[in-house]
């Protein structure tokens, strides 16, 4: 940790990112970084090459993130965030990786240990309890309001409102320090939890209807296709947490939540782009499914994207169902 602190003071241009499709934390993380260095006077540029998802949109500062970058050359320093490979940032990355110093923070149990210097803690609940540590080691002020919402969202969401396995004794502690800054929870959970237009309540229904459940009753499986986001005016970040009505069925070990990126038919039969979703109960690790596949993320939340046929894909879930 010290070692990415003097670099960081010693930096002029940062730019900081996070991970495609990004979660709560991943947003959170990320103005919660670019807010500290402010306060250092450092030049900060937040990217994330995805559209925020409305969910996350009454973050403060979170205007800040920009989607596009002209040149890269101009950063001394990338700070990259949530990404378990240095892919995840998306195109960007082959620009980014040209910059002199690549710091990788993460908490993810398959980070590949991409970057110069890495701060990588599995134990953490969340990159965001990450980064509070980082400001208290830095002596950065975090009863900022914009710094305290950005934090406690990412924690209470990479947690699943403290559901989840991973929520620890910190989680809590942080987030009454949070709370303490000014953050207001009923507001921070009324933008994440309560709020759905009609398309995502037609979306819900149509991958309730796709749900299928393997011979043994271990995997259940949810098929979402472009078309079926066409139909109901949805967005991509309209996905986030169907797959754990999926999870939660009875005596089901793995969700799979398949979606279908490109093609926008019902039933692909020639080969197109999907992105894998895994969950797991806590019996099975599908971050080893998604690794032998590419992919990678935690014990019993992972996901991998693949370039094949539906039907293959659901083959190769089902095989594994028998496995479990």
């Amino acid at each position: 940790m010290k070692k990415i602190i003097n670099h960081l003071k010693n930096s002029n241009h940062v730019i900081i990112a996070s991970h495609t499709n990004p979660d709560g934390d991943a947003i959170g993380s990320l103005i919660a970084m670019g807010i500290a260095l402010d306060t250092l006077g450092k030049n900060t540029t937040l990217y994330n090459e995805s559209p925020i998802p409305s969910a996350y949109r009454f973050l403060p500062s979170v205007e800040r993130i920009v989607r596009q970058i002209k040149e890269t050359n101009i950063y001394d320093t990338a700070v990259i965030l949530d990404c378990a490979d240095f892919q995840r940032i998306g195109k960007l990355s082959s620009a980014v990786s040209r910059i002199p110093v690549i710091i990788n923070i993460d908490h993810h149990t398959t980070n590949t240990g991409f970057g110069n210097i890495n701060l990588i803690d599995t134990s953490a609940c969340a990159t965001a309890e990450i980064i509070y540590n980082l400001l208290i080691e830095m002596a950065l002020p975090i009863n900022n309001s914009t710094i305290a919402t950005s934090i406690y969202t990412g924690i209470l969401t990479d947690t699943g409102s403290f559901r989840f396995s991973n929520t620890n004794k910190s989680a809590f502690a942080i987030c009454e320090k949070m709370v303490e800054a000014g953050v207001d929870p009923y507001n921070v959970a009324r933008n994440i939890y309560d709020r759905y237009s009609l398309g995502r309540i037609k979306l819900l229904t149509m991958a309730l209807e796709s749900i299928k459940i393997s011979d043994n009753g271990k995997m259940a499986m949810m098929i979402l296709t472009k078309g079926m986001l066409d139909e109901t005016g949805t967005r991509p970040d309209d996905i986030n947490g169907l797959i754990n009505y999926a999870k939660s069925i009875e005596n089901v070990k793995v969700a799979v939540l398949i979606h279908e990126l490109s093609n926008g038919k019902r039933v692909s039969e020639k080969p197109d782009h999907y992105h894998v979703s895994l969950r797991s109960d806590g019996t099975v690790d599908v971050a080893v499914i998604a690794s032998s596949f590419g992919g990678g993320g935690h014990n019993r939340a992972a996901g991998f994207s693949t370039d094949s046929t539906l039907s293959n894909i659901k083959t190769q879930m089902l095989n594994i169902a028998v496995e479990l």
